[in-house]
């Protein structure tokens, strides 16, 4: 058979950019997006005694005893991670419909703040200001007879915890439960208590999302609640509205928060850049504990390399343009960094 001809055209191009993707040390050079381990924020599950406990849904993430929590942050630490996320796995016994030992400054979540910044003064606690770990019903705040969540009896229950979160030794609070004017409310607290060092990190776009479950398994709030998909649709954000995420943005930075957050990350990243387009404050994104779980599905299922997978879905969040993310991968994201 004749040998096929190739013609060349004769018209070559002038840009050929693969002159710049032709090795790893070029494509290093040009790389637009840098991600680094103080871009990463850990989120970590303490419970109060035992051994580490294994979260089925979410492969490598584990319950941490109070007596260990110590322990496995100066590792984080040694691997160039700056900040910690903490959440309690409160126990069953302590739930009830108000969620009151949300103000025990004993509780688990105080003592666990309180441990860390005895030992590892440097690193940065973000303490999450929310009822879901605490109440018996599983949602975020404080339930009005017809059932559905009271946003100002909440807001003045979420007053009363950030003060008591700062009070423990958190650098930053967290409200994740998405109540109106609850910024403006913590920030006045938090000032009124002489807390006004405390940074405010708010869940600005916080959506109904489905990527919850495994986090609200981790948690216990799924176990109090009877389900993992527990309905949150009267205060989470619709995840069909992009313009009501931008005005929770708005209010929040009116209302004095310190930086704002994107929750999902992946599945919301038109909203990361558009926010970060409309805004100079600080911007994180969570990389939620579904985002996560589902990577690791698919690379046990042989259908993904989880490596590549978890790298180019991190390096997509700060590419929209979250400045730093909470992620479960940050550990080992950071201890495979290390051995670049």
């Amino acid at each position: 058979m004749p040998r096929e001809i190739i013609d060349i055209p004769s018209t070559r191009p002038v840009r050929r950019l693969r002159r710049l993707r032709r090795s790893p040390a070029a494509r290093s050079l040009v790389s637009e997006t840098k991600l680094h381990p103080h871009d990463l924020v850990q989120p970590l599950f303490i419970k109060d005694s035992g051994e580490p406990e294994k979260v089925p849904s979410m492969p490598g993430v584990e319950r941490i005893p109070l007596d260990r929590i110590s322990a496995h942050c100066a590792k984080l630490q040694d691997l160039g991670l700056h900040a910690v996320a903490l959440f309690p796995c409160t126990d069953p016994a302590l739930k009830d419909p108000s969620g009151t030992a949300a103000f025990d400054p004993e509780n688990l979540i105080c003592r666990g703040i309180k441990a860390l910044k005895k030992t590892l003064p440097e690193l940065l606690v973000v303490a999450d200001v929310a009822l879901d770990p605490y109440t018996s019903h599983g949602h975020d705040g404080l339930l009005d007879p017809q059932g559905d969540v009271d946003n100002d009896r909440t807001v003045a229950a979420l007053e009363r915890m950030a003060v008591l979160l700062a009070h423990a030794g958190a650098d930053w609070v967290a409200p994740s439960d998405m109540m109106d004017g609850r910024v403006a409310a913590i920030r006045t607290a938090l000032d009124d208590a002489g807390c006004t060092h405390i940074a405010i990190l708010a869940y600005s776009a916080k959506f109904a999302s489905a990527f919850y479950g495994p986090f609200r398994d981790a948690i216990g709030s799924a176990s109090s609640a009877g389900t993992r998909s527990l309905d949150k649709r009267t205060y989470q954000l619709d995840p069909a509205n992009r313009r009501e995420a931008l005005l929770e943005a708005a209010l929040d930075e009116e209302e004095g928060a310190d930086a704002l957050m994107v929750k999902p990350a992946g599945p919301f990243l038109d909203i990361i850049r558009e926010i970060r387009e409309r805004t100079d404050l600080p911007l994180a994104a969570y990389q939620v504990s579904g985002e996560y779980a589902q990577i690791h599905a698919a690379a046990q299922l042989g259908w993904l390399d989880l490596k590549t997978a978890r790298d180019e879905s991190l390096v997509g969040i700060k590419r929209a343009g979250a400045d730093f993310i909470l992620t479960y991968f940050a550990e080992s994201w950071a201890r495979d960094y290390q051995k670049i």
